[in-house]
């Protein structure tokens, strides 16, 4: 394979869905309805049969990774990104094509994959090394490296199926960043640890990067993406829509089809997003009491989020972060202060709204994640919807917005209409 690190030739993979889950059949059973079947037919002939549908969650890639390059993944929810990450990392067996892999892979997907939930963080830091082909020295050279990364020293000895989420992932992307692997691949996991370990995180992929090894990134984090790749690839519907320069490919996400509407749903309590705790049932965009995917900058906006409590005393913070078509971070916007006085909720569903002022934003389209998450005892996420809604901030130019008729355009995340004064002075000497 020379320069290339990864190779996907033809490569699909289908799930069946519906149907009847078949149970275990014996010999004697299998005769039976052999038997039974033509006097069925005779019986029943335009009888319908059950039949399961056919999802094709991946269809044709062919792609090439090389060596030091790194990688971006984007697309919407079900586009088939971390599909493809299972089959790159051997998780899951694909339907059709094949893989070929040039290097030792280690893989930070969803929550919960790699480790043991019996053994210790301990044990698990160790039985990762021995998985990944590294010899016992090896492991123990790098070992207070991972738990000075991960920041679990206190918990090393106790078993991971007490570690919350984020104590979860702090630990298995040490792990999986310091035990020198050729090629690392990431899913977008890491949105479940804090701020600050989240940078500590891109700037070790980054690292990683530029000591020549290969990174393969999923994220709905246009400025993650965009800050540590090199190249990218936008998936929609299983297939890939465009591959190139980073840039080139998260413009054409943004700005092509790839934006979430600004009203929407999720009636199936047990698929919404979320856990446990609390799930969430829906986001909208509304100006003047109506949803609104264009909003006129003159006028004050809405944020609208439902969501479902699901255990009794919980404190929930519900939240929402904006980012504008480039993937930068705007700001974010939650439910301090009652979260700060420790409001308990009830089981049941709530509705909090959020009204952002006008003449606040600047133009362009704005992508909303929402969030609920409590910070007692620990600080945990329940869910954490990126791209759940987005909106268009358009100005008329007209009078009353902060332009109030100035041709030229101004840039800007934000565009505050502020107070301004002018006074004369006197002439000048």
């Amino acid at each position: 394979m020379s320069d290339i690190a990864l190779r996907t030739i033809g490569l699909g993979k289908m799930y069946r869905i519906g149907g009847e889950r078949e149970s275990y059949r014996t010999l004697r059973d299998t005769l039976v309805q052999a038997a039974k079947r033509p006097l069925e037919r005779i019986r029943h002939p335009g009888a319908a049969t059950h039949y399961s549908e056919e999802l094709w969650a991946l269809r044709h890639i062919d792609l090439e990774v090389k060596h030091g390059e790194v990688l971006g993944i984007i697309g919407r929810n079900g586009a088939g990104k971390s599909t493809l990450l299972k089959v790159l990392s051997r998780i899951t067996e694909p339907t059709e094509g094949r893989v070929e892999i040039a290097g030792r892979v280690a893989s930070l997907l969803e929550v919960g994959t790699g480790f043991h939930a019996e053994l210790t963080g301990r044990e698990n830091i160790q039985l990762n090394g021995a998985i990944l082909g590294m010899t016992r020295a090896e492991i123990k050279s790098r070992f207070d490296e991972i738990v000075e990364f991960s920041e679990i020293a206190r918990f090393l000895d106790t078993p991971v199926k007490r570690y919350s989420s984020g104590m979860y992932v702090r630990l298995a992307f040490a792990v999986a960043a310091h035990l020198d692997p050729e090629i690392l691949i990431v899913d977008e996991v890491l949105a479940v640890g804090d701020g600050e370990f989240q940078k500590k995180c891109l700037g070790k992929m980054g690292d990683f990067a530029r000591g020549g090894r290969t990174v393969v990134f999923v994220s709905h984090n246009m400025g993650a993406v965009n800050r540590l790749c090199t190249t990218a690839l936008l998936l929609e519907s299983g297939t890939v829509r465009a591959r190139g320069d980073v840039h080139d490919i998260t413009t054409l996400y943004l700005h092509g089809g790839g934006l979430s509407p600004s009203e929407r749903e999720w009636p199936d309590l047990d698929s919404a997003p979320g856990d446990a705790v609390a799930r969430l049932k829906s986001v909208r965009v509304l100006q003047d009491g109506c949803p609104a995917g264009t909003i006129d900058i003159r006028r004050s906006v809405v944020l609208e989020m439902h969501y479902v409590c699901l255990r009794e005393g919980s404190s929930l913070m519900p939240a929402f972060s904006f980012f504008n078509d480039q993937g930068l971070l705007v700001f974010v916007s939650a439910d301090f202060t009652h979260a700060r006085h420790g409001a308990e909720h009830s089981r049941g569903v709530y509705a909090c709204r959020c009204e952002i002022p006008g003449n606040l934003l600047a133009e362009g389209t704005l992508l909303v994640t929402a969030e609920v998450s409590t910070s007692y005892p620990a600080y945990q996420i329940h869910f954490l919807e990126y791209e759940a809604v987005s909106f268009h901030v358009a100005d008329s130019n007209e009078p009353g917005s902060v332009r109030d008729g100035w041709g030229r355009s101004l840039g800007g995340v934000m565009r505050p209409r502020l107070s301004w004064e002018r006074e004369f002075m006197g002439r000048a000497q």
